[in-house]
């Protein structure tokens, strides 16, 4: 409904200066649950890991399915993040970030941003 309603997206890849990169995945992502946001800029793949993990987190909380279920949905981050990957491509940075960092994930560093795009994106009040 929100992708309906809206056409200016300010997450759009093509509309943001991004690093890809994979020789320090893990600094990445422990950086985006203990930096600030202004600190961590547009870091692939680790963003699509963050993103990915706290919208199925949520989605689990609030509509009562399996985590698990919902990092394998291959439409979960709306098709429009080309690094995303499903737990299952992935389990073991996937289960890194889990044992790491627990969950549900601290709300630190990034995450309290990634909530505010999930509320607009899934719990939009009409």
């Amino acid at each position: 409904m929100y992708h309906k309603l809206n056409t200016d997206y300010s997450d759009d890849l093509g509309k943001v200066d991004i690093i890809y990169r994979t020789d320090q995945l893990d600094k990445d992502i422990s950086d985006y649950i203990t930096l600030p946001p202004e600190e961590m800029g547009w870091v692939y793949p680790a963003k699509s890991y963050i993103v990915a993990l706290c919208y199925a987190q949520w989605l689990s909380e609030d509509f009562s399915e399996d985590l698990y279920d919902l990092l394998n949905y291959k439409s979960l981050l709306y098709n429009n993040d080309p690094y995303y990957k499903t737990f299952d491509q992935d389990q073991e940075t996937y289960k890194k970030i889990i044992d790491t960092f627990g969950l549900p994930l601290p709300n630190t560093g990034v995450i309290p941003h990634i909530r505010e795009y999930y509320l607009k994106e899934f719990l939009i009040k009409i």
